[in-house]
């Protein structure tokens, strides 16, 4: 990291910097909590909007059961950072990943999802060579078509297959409405929520009623969170992203009750107009293909294009008075697909930076 410099000005910093208002980052933390658990939930917040062990320390100290992660790589570094309750949520294959899965067992407390009975059957195998069991989740299809075993007899021959392995056991099951979090409420968002909800549930009462034991119900994302928390039979919830509650989930998932708190700061490199200023900060800095950054502190302004390097943005009112040299804020359209794009968060209260945060799980693809 080139600059470290703890208590400057925000503003002083060279640019493009990713940065935390840590204040609202805080609060969005407490708020998710307060809402899941207010609904007799647990919070199991995926991590892949920080991917950095200090934000789920975070998390943990506000109730947080665990954290979820999209890959083993991901596991290992919050394993590493003090971060012990691990849902792997994604379909393991392949003999190194089993075997770095078994290795986890022993530092941490890693439940691997599965939706197929080729990916039990060798994991168990190496974790009774390794003397260790894991947890599984098997997930269900609730309507998204990614992955997922069908409910029904499919999910009871897959969890009464678990059941008699030895080296895995079942932990429950999960499912993501992810097909369902941009449908508007006019539109039974809602009720459509439930119903797929209510999958899971009655999925859960087929696999205890074969006496199989199905402690966990795991399912919501971000965009979702606020109605899924509502439903019956739901256990953990999660979603993580909402600590961000960038502008695809608040614009297009309905997300209401949080502040946006992560931005990239960026510098005006050139007024090749009075309507149009150029910054710094494209592509290779943020993600604005589910909806365009924002620009903080000036709703007269509009991004209207970003290449690789350049953002253009369209001004209006007072933000015409933005000069060759000056810094603004973007917000991120969607803040997961940014993170990964920068080494470090910036974390300021107020304007002064209080801390930085290498973000130790970038690039970690495995």
């Amino acid at each position: 990291m080139s600059q470290v410099p703890i208590g400057r000005d925000k503003f002083e910093l060279d640019t493009p910097v990713l940065c935390i208002d840590l204040e609202a980052m805080d609060s969005n933390i407490s708020k998710m909590a307060e809402y899941i658990h207010s609904r007799g939930k647990q919070w199991r917040p995926h991590q892949k909007c920080h991917k950095t062990p200090a934000i789920a320390h975070k998390q943990l100290a506000a109730g947080a059961i665990g954290v979820t992660c999209g890959k083993v790589s991901d596991a290992e570094v919050m394993a590493a950072g003090g971060v012990f309750d691990i849902l792997v949520a994604n379909m393991i294959a392949g003999e190194q990943k089993w075997e770095r899965v078994a290795a986890l067992c022993r530092h941490a407390r890693p439940i691997i999802a599965c939706d197929h009975f080729a990916q039990v059957e060798p994991l168990a195998a190496i974790c009774r060579k390794r003397g260790v069991e894991c947890p599984m989740l098997i997930e269900v299809n609730i309507g998204l078509d990614r992955v997922g075993i069908r409910p029904g007899a499919d999910t009871l021959a897959l969890a009464e297959a678990i059941d008699k392995l030895e080296g895995v056991r079942l932990a429950g099951i999960m499912g993501y409405e992810g097909h369902l979090l941009q449908v508007p409420e006019a539109d039974g968002k809602q009720s459509q929520i439930a119903d797929a909800m209510g999958i899971l549930a009655e999925t859960r009462r087929q696999i205890e009623a074969k006496g199989i034991s199905c402690e966990i119900v795991s399912a919501g994302g971000t965009g979702s969170y606020q109605i899924t928390s509502d439903c019956e039979g739901i256990t953990e919830l999660q979603a993580g992203g909402g600590i961000f509650a960038c502008p695809m989930y608040q614009q297009k998932c309905e997300l209401t009750g949080l502040d946006y708190s992560l931005s990239v700061l960026a510098t005006v490199v050139s007024r090749p107009q009075k309507d149009r200023a150029v910054l710094d900060a494209g592509r290779k800095s943020h993600h604005p293909d589910f909806a365009m950054p924002l620009v903080k502190g000036y709703p007269d302004a509009k991004v209207v294009r970003v290449s690789a390097e350049h953002c253009e943005v369209e001004l209006t009112g007072e933000s015409q008075n933005l000069k060759i040299g000056d810094k603004i804020e973007l917000i991120p359209g969607y803040a997961d697909f940014t993170t990964v794009m920068h080494e470090a968060f910036y974390g300021f209260r107020g304007n002064v930076l209080e801390t930085v945060w290498p973000i130790l799980g970038r690039g970690r693809l495995q």
